[in-house]
């Protein structure tokens, strides 16, 4: 048995389905509506119509209702499929319904509407093209036949075919515009919320890596007081044991292994107050290089330019800033023809960092939305189809998170490629630089083991 997925993602996908209460409690809602319209306009109105065909329709509206809520809890969320089939029910009900009642010369066929919205709102575009034709068609079957217009008096309104050919094209156009209209809306708000429920994962991955501090330290404390025990029997165990033999060895080993743990322990409750090695800092360039190293074995050359005064910059090593820029990297070697270029200049004020390529550069339509989350659905061959998704709206998001600006371009001509600038005040580049280290000691706990 394949045990629940409840990733991030996963939890995402599941909540877009439709919940089977909203569709129950909206259809309860219809029938509330089309009953009082039936009644009003036949008893208050006194208009003719086949009252008993009417509500006979409204009753198999009402009656799946009843059978949904006794075979299913309200909880229950209804897969792309189901949600389809009751959505065309409703469609092909309200379609029963307006035959009875004049067919397109009935206001209330702007209701077909309403389906087609809420398909758009939750379930996938193919699904609700599938909707929207169902409404068109049975729109353009409604207006070449459905039973006379409800009417007070023998002579009912006749509507000129232009009319009604208006009528049911203005239908048809709202159908297709409010689909993609609410698709859209639709889609960016879960894309968002999709990108964000990642960046939070990654997130709360680092805060968690982060909390190891607090936790050795605290294990160092609690774990100082029996080790001292262990060490004050060992010294009483040498006293007493013969000064040669097995035993004797034994005690040294014991003692020996107490003070290992003494240092790692050491270690441990010192961690806020350790500086750090030499790697825990890194120049500018090291910073390019370690971004950049994990992409060298793709065989795309990188040219690398340094331009500024001494000294060169010093930042404290930072996973989120080597993450991101290693994502743009990503980026520039899957569309470089070439070369890569990283260009990293600095003054007193400003540490700047370009990153471009030489490959077809960015799409006008994509250049305008870099870094938003899950921009896709563009042809394989632009940049959106490869990577400039949830990956650049992460990299992106964890360099503001250090105080970088990002600016996406083209290269002027007659140059081609896209450039990726980075720009950080050169204060808030190196301010973690003689401030404590947070670190991860997982080897020191390995070691205690």
């Amino acid at each position: 048995m394949t045990p629940p997925d409840f990733s991030a993602p996963a939890l995402a996908r599941s909540n877009r389905h439709l919940r089977l209460d909203t569709l129950v409690r909206l259809r309860w809602l219809a029938i509330a509506g089309q009953s009082l319209a039936v009644a009003v306009v036949h008893f208050g109105l006194g208009f003719s119509l086949p009252f008993g065909w009417c509500f006979a329709v409204i009753a198999v509206s009402a009656w799946l209702n009843i059978a949904l809520r006794v075979r299913f809890p309200l909880s229950h969320r209804l897969r792309a499929g189901a949600a389809t089939a009751l959505l065309a029910f409703d469609i092909i009900q309200l379609a029963a319904l307006l035959y009875l009642t004049g067919g397109l010369r009935n206001p209330f066929a702007i209701l077909f509407l309403a389906p087609v919205m809420i398909s758009a709102t939750a379930l996938p575009p193919q699904r609700t093209l599938l909707l929207g034709l169902l409404a068109v068609v049975l729109a353009s079957g409604l207006a070449v036949t459905h039973l006379p217009l409800p009417w007070a008096g023998l002579e009912a309104p006749v509507l000129p075919p232009f009319y009604q050919a208006g009528t049911w094209l203005a239908l048809a156009l709202c159908i297709g515009f409010t689909g993609i209209y609410a698709w859209r809306v639709a889609k960016e708000a879960r894309d968002l919320s999709d990108a964000l429920a990642a960046t939070e994962l990654v997130l709360a991955r680092e805060q968690h890596l982060s909390q190891l501090d607090g936790l050795a330290a605290a294990a160092a404390h609690e774990l100082g007081t029996p080790l001292a025990t262990i060490a004050l029997v060992a010294r009483e165990l040498a006293r007493l044991a013969p000064a040669e033999g097995e035993m004797a060895e034994d005690i040294a080993l014991l003692r020996e292994q107490v003070e290992r743990c003494r240092g790692i322990l050491g270690k441990l409750a010192s961690l806020q107050d350790d500086e750090g090695g030499p790697l825990d800092q890194l120049s500018l360039r090291l910073l390019i290089e370690e971004a950049a190293g994990p992409q060298r074995p793709f065989g795309t050359p990188f040219r690398i330019e340094m331009h500024g005064d001494r000294p060169e910059p010093v930042c404290r090593r930072n996973p989120g800033m080597i993450h991101g820029l290693g994502n743009i990297v990503d980026n520039a070697v899957d569309f470089a023809r070439a070369e890569v270029t990283i260009t990293a200049s600095w003054s007193e004020t400003h540490v700047t960092l370009a990153i471009a390529d030489d490959g077809p550069g960015f799409p006008a339509e994509v250049l305008l939305r870099a870094g938003d989350p899950y921009l896709s659905g563009a042809p394989a061959e632009n940049r959106a189809g490869g990577g400039l998704g949830l990956g650049l709206f992460i990299a992106k998001t964890l360099l503001e998170r250090g105080g970088a600006a990002l600016e996406f371009s083209n290269l002027p001509a007659p140059r081609s490629g896209a450039s990726v600038r980075i720009v950080w005040l050169r204060a808030v580049f190196e301010a973690d630089v003689a401030a404590s280290p947070t670190k991860l000691e997982a080897v020191t706990l390995h070691e205690l083991s």
